[in-house]
């Protein structure tokens, strides 16, 4: 047994006495970068790194499924595009879309389904408001249908209910719908739908003074209102005298809604 004060010999010291302090610049040239300099050795981490990345991006962007008005991003409005199937049509200017980002590409139609029920679609379509027209009103809140509502819902039902379609989106309106020009496919050929309502004399182009959106196409849906108007067609069949449009007749309504809450708040005659 060795004593204390007896000290250590060279074979005896123990192994933290025995390491050697190094530097840091020191340590660091231990590293071996020549091994990096090699193209074999880093590339293929870089090409599979960029590649989640990029992936991550167009699935983001492009493939992720949006369920409603809330889930588009602003920088979504003017820039981008919404394709989806048709499962419901409100009004003669509004309906329901259904995203399904890809298409058939990834799926849609043969590997994944458009739900049908209205239960499986509840919370789950984006309203949409076609951009640039006003089709007449149908009946709601207690209010009479305009002339020409029901074939202009008709119409729209008709041309695109169960198809697919491509929403061209500009912004979001007072009633949280996306407000788009919307394009759909028939017999191969790329048609507008607000412009094939205005050429048959079922919409008139929009005529509120503030909120107005034609994304670029306003002198085309005037152009296409006017060949209606002259050819007598669809709601314009009528006398012009007694014509009424759109946004004349909800006008009128909010009018009559305005006399009616003055005369009940109104003070008894003594």
């Amino acid at each position: 047994m060795r004593w204390p004060w007896s000290g250590w010999t060279e074979k005896e010291k123990p192994k933290e006495q025995l390491r050697i302090p190094v530097s840091w610049s020191d340590n660091l040239n231990t590293i071996d970068w020549d091994h990096y300099k090699e193209p074999r050795n880093w590339v293929p981490t870089l090409l599979v790194t960029s590649t989640v990345v990029f992936s991550l991006h167009i699935y983001r962007s492009y493939m992720r499924r949006i369920p409603g008005t809330s889930y588009v991003r602003p920088e979504f409005y003017r820039k981008r595009s919404l394709f989806g199937r048709v499962t419901s049509v409100g009004d003669g200017d509004n309906f329901h879309l259904f995203h399904t980002p890809g298409g058939r590409i990834t799926g849609w139609g043969w590997l994944r389904r458009v739900p049908t029920k209205k239960i499986k679609l509840k919370d789950k379509t984006i309203p949409i408001r076609i951009a640039g027209v006003d089709a007449p009103e149908c009946a709601h809140f207690g209010k009479p249908a305009q002339p020409y509502s029901a074939e202009a819902l008709a119409w729209l039902t008709s041309y695109i209910n169960g198809r697919r379609v491509r929403a061209k989106i500009h912004r979001k309106d007072q009633y949280d719908r996306i407000v788009a020009t919307v394009f759909t496919r028939r017999w191969g050929i790329k048609r507008d739908v607000g412009l094939e309502m205005l050429k048959c004399g079922l919409a008139t182009t929009y005529e509120a003074k503030t909120g107005a959106e034609f994304g670029g196409l306003e002198k085309k849906y005037r152009a296409a209102e006017a060949f209606a108007k002259e050819r007598k067609l669809g709601m314009w069949a009528g006398k012009p005298e007694s014509f009424e449009s759109p946004r004349d007749f909800k006008n009128r309504m909010i009018a009559e809604d305005a006399a009616k809450a003055a005369e009940v708040t109104a003070p008894p005659a003594v």
